[in-house]
This record gives structure tokens, sequence and C-alpha cells, in this order.
């Protein structure tokens, strides 16, 4: 048995409160880990303030989780314990379903999500399916490794579904929690990298993560076109964008992908779909290989996600934080 130390909301948008719960037993398949970092993304939030109506309280919080496993269920043999890991969105799939045989078991349609069905890495602990626990390369630093797990997956996953390889011409939208780890993901394999951002000095600090043109957005559109057609464009921000604006800028074949999710319905005109051959398309988190690719190479290549820490004891500061939007760029409990 178990006694887990946790940061709770015990009601729709309220402040996260110490809260404790007991782990009995491990099920087969699971395991236990003591967290030693969490990160705070804005699906948190939402889960916080039940946005997405699916909230369950008291909630605890916290999907981006890296610790060291304690304790290995019946039936787990690819895990030890003492072996650092990390945890995402996803807490379990099916693995019966069409998807999950191809392997594409993140579009499961009984996936679970950590924070959705069960309790999240705002605490001392957390069981979860070994099955979504991954070892982490000695290179990524415990703070640095917990937002790679979500946002970091999220672009990679999409830019690899989007058809990125080396040698491409592509742009990102927004650089921001997942726009600033796209970029450095797209540059270090090799791509030419222009980033679409709203002010100057994010420009300047996308150059610095390894874009090679930053091109500004005024009054909703950007102020000028890049050298050439764009083989992918990645969305990253949430809010509402022109679509036959972005469309304009890709060559033939070229995709449009949305990993921020707009908060108003998008117009799509058909036109310049239909001349160039081009493609809109979305795209959530990856699945358990994509994870451990991209884990790898973020370690290979140095990509890391830039970061303020706070004890957890702070979190309900860290949290006002990422609700003002004042953190560059993921806030990380450490436990």
């Amino acid at each position: 048995m178990t006694k887990v130390q946790a940061y709770a909301a015990l009601g729709p948008g309220r402040p996260l409160e110490p809260w404790s719960y007991q782990v009995e037993s491990l099920r087969p398949g699971e395991v236990l880990i003591r967290v030693h970092a969490c990160g705070i993304c804005h699906s948190d939030i939402h889960m916080i303030d039940n946005d997405w109506q699916m909230s369950r309280y008291p909630l605890v919080p916290g999907h981006e989780v890296v610790g060291e496993i304690l304790e290995c269920g019946p039936g787990v043999a690819h895990l030890t314990p003492g072996i650092r890991v990390g945890v995402g969105w996803q807490r379990s799939s099916c693995g019966q379903c069409d998807d999950c045989l191809r392997g594409q078991d993140h579009l499961c349609e009984e996936s679970t999500g950590v924070i959705t069905h069960g309790h999240g890495g705002f605490a001392s602990h957390l069981v979860i399916d070994s099955r979504y626990c991954f070892p982490l390369p000695p290179e990524l630093p415990t703070e640095a490794a917990g937002p790679l797990l979500c946002g970091g997956i999220t672009v990679y996953s999409a830019l690899r579904a989007a058809g990125m390889g080396s040698g491409l011409r592509i742009g990102v939208i927004g650089v921001g929690g997942l726009g600033h780890l796209a970029i450095q993901f797209a540059s270090r394999l090799g791509n030419h990298v222009t980033a679409f951002t709203t002010t100057e000095a994010k420009a300047q600090e996308a150059t610095r993560l390894g874009a090679h043109d930053a091109i500004i957005i005024r009054d909703g559109k950007p102020d000028r076109r890049p050298a050439r057609p764009l083989h992918i464009l990645l969305n990253t921000v949430p809010v509402p964008t022109p679509v036959d604006v972005y469309l304009d800028l890709l060559g033939s074949d070229g995709v449009l992908c949305y990993v921020g999710a707009p908060t108003a319905p998008l117009t799509v005109p058909v036109w310049p779909l239909l001349v160039k051959r081009r493609r809109i398309m979305g795209s959530p988190i990856g699945t358990r290989a994509t994870i451990r690719e991209m884990l790898e190479l973020a370690a290979l290549f140095g990509i890391r996600p830039r970061v303020e820490t706070f004890p957890l004891a702070e979190v309900n500061r860290a949290i006002e934080k990422v609700r003002q939007n004042t953190i560059r760029y993921r806030a990380v409990l450490l436990v």
C-alpha cells in the first residue's frame, strides 16, 4: 500500500489544494512511479475548469510526468524498478481494434487519458499502464523530458504524418509551447524552417531556435510571403487563422496541418485545394513507436523545451502564469 500526496482541484476552476489517496495494489500490466517532475499543459487547465465537460473531481492534473519506477505489477517484463521513465497524455488503449492492430493505438476509440480516467502527475506517485511508460535517454534532463512527451510528440508526430523528411520547406505558425519545439525538430532534421509569429521578439527567438526565416503576422495575416512555396505548414496556435491565406503559401501537394485547435469553425475554400492538390489535416499525439523515436532524436540532436520550474507546493502560482501566457515556454513542477 502506498499513500500518494497530491494536489487536486475539488471542483471546476478551483485552486489546487493538498489531497491524498491510497494505492492498494497494482493490477496486471501496471507500474508505480515515484514522480520527480511534471509539466503543466493547457490541457490540464481545460480539465481543471471542466471546459470539455468530462472532468471528474477531485481531479489531480498532470500528464507530462518524469519519475522512477518503484514497483512493477504482474506481467510487466520490459521494465524494472529503478528505471527513469516518462509518461505522456495516453493512459491506455483497447489493443484489439483496427487502429490498435495497425500500431496506431493513439487513434483508438477506447483510448483513455492519464487525467481523464485517473489521477495525474501533480503528485508524489503515479500508477500507469506500463505500455505507456517510456524509458528516457540519459541525455534528456528530468525537467525537460516531460514536455517532450506531450508538446514534443504532438508536433513531431504531426510533422511526420504530414510527410516531413529532410530537405523540405516547412512553416510553423506560432512560437509558443508547441511551436518552439516544432521549429527545433524540423530544422535539426535538415529542413528549411519559416516561423510565423506576431512579435519581433518572438521572431528573433525563432531564429535562435533554428528557424531560417521569420515572418511577422500583422492584423491576422503574414506581412510577406516566404521566398519559395512551402511543403508543410504546421499551425500550432488555438486562435482562428485565415485558411485561404495560408493555403496560398503552400506549393503543389502541400499540407496544412493543425495541432492547435481553433476556438471557432474554419471556413475552407475548396478551389486552392483542387488546383494544387493541397491537403488539410489534423494530428493528435503519436504512437508508442513514434514517441520512442522522438525521444531518441531529441537526445541525439539536443532538442529541448525551454522551461520554467516551480516547486510542487507553488503549483497554483505556476498555473496562473500558464493561464496568463507568461511562461516561456513550458512550466514544469519539481516534486
